[in-house]
């Protein structure tokens, strides 16, 4: 990369555009595509210094993290321009020397400093030189803004508690009953340990389900999260989990199940097919009111791919109108507390780890209603030969 100036003083030090020329060697920087790109493009600050530390490119980005003009800042040495402080106070430029330090360094790793006005800001350098151990040509600096990193350092800080949270309750009250148990084990009758071990295994369900959702989501935020592709009977996994909440103790006409046939084939991963299914029949009948609804039924004209659609509503009040966006981030729980607020941000990157899509509206009868589609899904050595 070149650098050059301009008659204009807005436009001093602006990168040069770069080319291929014709008969360029095939591999190599030169072999990009011709294009012409500007720095003000970069979604980072480019701050560029020449062999003797004058700033010689200024992008609009660092114009808007500094809020120094790039009439101001071009011409003028980087330590006046950048006067930036480490956190203790100390003027990073004499500590880092970039021109009279040691000839063996490149740069400098991305680390916080501060702006005159105490603003912190991501700064990152590297040295260029003509040849190894020679005098520094150009100092390139990329500054960007810490605001994303400190939402990521909250939403971590935010977990953190919720997760503290959600372990004391279960784990205490396991630790009370078995103390309970081992001191006093003659005073219970069979049928008080019988409801004291329930309660113990209820708590311990618990835990498992909390710390399944916290690696479900180092997992999603990751990219690691992996599919198990098998055939999936959508119908009667429906089925099944009804009948579980049945069994719960839930009446059987709270559910209405409706099933549109034919279904086509579908490829998927049970457990997290469970996962999906669970989660949203859960949130049904923990916030909804009135009858269940849970519609299976093939991909409509609306949808991108033949697949399967899943409808869950309920007849309750609803989310409001205003909420609908954030359904699906972490710790969203309506207006009713309760949960870690952890499992439809979960659903989302489940179904969204199957090629599908999930969507947050209301309901005919006025409830919430969520609708997913997975599509068919078939590994590659089925579809070979198609």
């Amino acid at each position: 990369m070149t650098l050059g100036t301009s008659s204009h003083a807005e436009d001093r030090g602006a990168l040069t555009r770069r080319a291929v020329r014709p008969g360029a060697p095939a591999s190599g920087p030169a072999a990009f595509p011709v294009q012409e790109w500007d720095p003000d493009e970069l979604p980072d600050g480019l701050v560029v210094a020449d062999a003797d530390g004058r700033v010689v490119c200024f992008n609009a980005q660092a114009v808007r993290i500094t809020a120094v003009p790039r009439e101001r800042a071009l011409g003028r040495r980087l330590e006046d321009t950048l006067p930036l402080e480490d956190l203790k106070g100390r003027r990073w430029w004499p500590l880092t020397d970039p021109y009279g330090g040691l000839a063996t360094r490149t740069g400098q790793p991305e680390r916080n400093l501060l702006l005159p006005g105490g603003r912190e800001v991501l700064v990152a350098a590297r040295y260029v030189r003509d040849e190894p151990l020679g005098p520094v040509r150009r100092v390139v600096v990329t500054l960007r803004g810490t605001e994303a990193r400190r939402r990521t350092e909250r939403s971590h800080a935010e977990l953190i508690a919720t997760v503290a949270h959600e372990l004391r309750s279960p784990l205490t009250s396991v630790r009370g009953f078995t103390q309970t148990l081992l001191a006093k084990w003659e005073r219970f009758t069979d049928d008080q340990k019988r409801l004291i071990l329930e309660t113990v295994d209820a708590d311990a369900n618990r835990v498992t389900r909390l710390i399944t959702e916290l690696l479900d989501i180092s997992r999603i935020d990751s990219g690691r999260l992996e599919v198990r592709r098998q055939p999936v009977d959508m119908a009667a996994a429906v089925g099944r989990h009804v009948q579980g909440h049945t069994a719960r103790g839930q009446s059987p006409d709270r559910f209405f199940v409706r099933v549109r046939r034919p279904l086509p084939s579908l490829w998927a991963d049970p457990d997290k097919i469970d996962q999906i299914l669970g989660n949203l029949l859960e949130n049904a009948v923990r916030h909804g009111e009135g009858t269940v609804t849970i519609e299976v039924a093939p991909t409509g004209p609306q949808d991108d791919e033949k697949g399967t659609a899943v409808t869950v509503s309920d007849e309750g009040p609803g989310i409001p109108e205003e909420s609908m966006g954030r359904v699906f981030t972490r710790f969203w729980r309506g207006s009713t507390r309760g949960g870690t607020g952890l499992g439809l941000y979960i659903v989302k990157g489940l179904v969204e780890a199957h090629g599908g899509a999930i969507t947050v509206g209301r309901a005919p009868a006025g409830g919430a209603e969520f609708r997913f589609t997975l599509p068919v899904g078939a590994p590659a050595y089925l579809t070979q030969g198609i």
